[in-house]
């Protein structure tokens, strides 16, 4: 009975970030580098108040929008961080991780044969959300741009399909900023325009050169922006499930539909934690930063000593060299250099078409399995 399986679901593939981890696996003695997975642990006081909430029973369901607290201490923080304002009452929603919040507001706000503007190369998560909603992707070349979304690209991609711009800064897999003047350029392009935005800022408290700026700051782009974002990196929560929502309250309440029904609520517990991380723990995302500050400058360092082109991560954990002068695909690229080199990456194609010729490699590793990671992959080239 397969043939009734909903077609769109049927023809979607699994990420292939994971295949690729799920194939290093199989090589016990290879460094992986494969996961967008902070190497740190949750801070203590985060797990103390998750299990001080279960010692108190807090284990029952909570607002579909989530604990009231919680979403006054997620606005607060907004503010505090980023000079963006949202009501905890009517514009902010606690989601299961940003992939729910992300699933949410595509399901709002698009239709059948909607277009999205999607920047390649990008997280592969996008694009079968968009499909399942009968929408259509459309990609924006930014391979020549030093990854960067500009006014004129967008301003060519669209048409009257044109229903969202999804912009994630900083960028999954390339780790590039936009910033606050690439941003306002976009602004002014989208002035005039009932196109939605969806500004994915999960990295947001990863930047390392610059601070961070969100296209919902600019005042004719806030009633059109939803912003997302969540703890699973700044706060090295990824199995703890927050996210958020922050939009304007006649998208909210539409949303908050699609969420209700979708999970209820996002788990107790969570959110208790979630609370301790956005009251005592506003700066815990300092010394993860400086960490990996340390390890892009010796990634990158590395990398061009070898011969890679690189174009330098201004945030996240992320690095995307360029491998088109050594004439292998980046599937086969990165299928040798673990047979033979023993270390793990994605291959760009696994963050669209657009990544084809590029590789990408998480630094969220100890500096140690950096260091033997670039002596193997050094020895590999040297194969080439």
């Amino acid at each position: 009975m397969e043939h009734l399986l909903n077609q769109r679901v049927r023809d979607i593939q699994m990420s292939g970030i994971r295949k690729f981890a799920m194939i290093a696996a199989e090589y016990t003695d290879a460094i992986s580098l494969t996961l967008g997975q902070p190497d740190f642990p949750t801070p203590q006081h985060i797990k103390t108040a998750g299990q001080t909430a279960i010692a108190n029973n807090h284990t029952s369901y909570t607002p579909n929008a989530g604990l009231p607290a919680l979403r006054k201490a997620a606005s607060a923080f907004l503010d505090t961080k980023y000079g963006l304002s949202y009501s905890p009452d009517t514009e902010i929603i606690v989601t299961n991780g940003a992939s729910e919040a992300l699933d949410i507001a595509l399901r709002t706000i698009l239709a059948e044969g909607s277009e999205v503007l999607l920047p390649g190369p990008i997280y592969p998560g996008y694009e079968p959300l968009i499909t399942m909603c009968g929408a259509k992707p459309v990609y924006l070349d930014t391979t020549e741009t030093g990854f960067r979304v500009t006014g004129d690209m967008v301003r060519q991609a669209l048409t009257d399909q044109t229903r969202c711009l999804i912009l994630p800064s900083p960028s999954n897999p390339t780790g590039v900023v936009q910033d606050a003047a690439s941003l306002q350029e976009i602004a002014e392009v989208l002035r005039e325009r009932d196109v939605f935005v969806i500004s994915d800022e999960i990295y947001s408290e990863l930047l390392y050169e610059s601070t961070h700026a969100s296209i919902a700051s600019i005042p004719h782009m806030r009633d059109k922006t939803i912003v997302i974002n969540g703890l699973s990196k700044s706060h090295s929560m990824t199995g703890w499930r927050i996210g958020f929502t922050f939009a304007p309250e006649y998208i909210t309440k539409q949303m908050v539909k699609v969420h209700q029904y979708n999970a209820a609520c996002a788990a107790s517990v969570s959110q208790y934690a979630a609370l301790e991380a956005l009251t005592g723990g506003l700066d815990d995302a300092s010394p993860m930063r400086d960490e990996y500050r340390k390890r892009r400058d010796f990634v990158c360092e590395r990398l061009v000593e070898m011969g890679f082109d690189v174009v330098v991560p201004g945030g996240a954990f992320y690095i995307f060299p360029s491998i088109k002068k050594f004439g292998l695909s980046s599937f086969d690229f990165a299928t040798r250099l673990l047979e033979q080199g023993r270390v793990a990456v994605v291959p760009g194609v696994a963050f669209s078409p657009l990544g084809e010729g590029f590789i990408r490699i998480s630094y969220a590793a100890s500096m140690e399995q950096l260091q033997e990671a670039m002596e193997r992959l050094a020895k590999f080239m040297k194969s080439l």
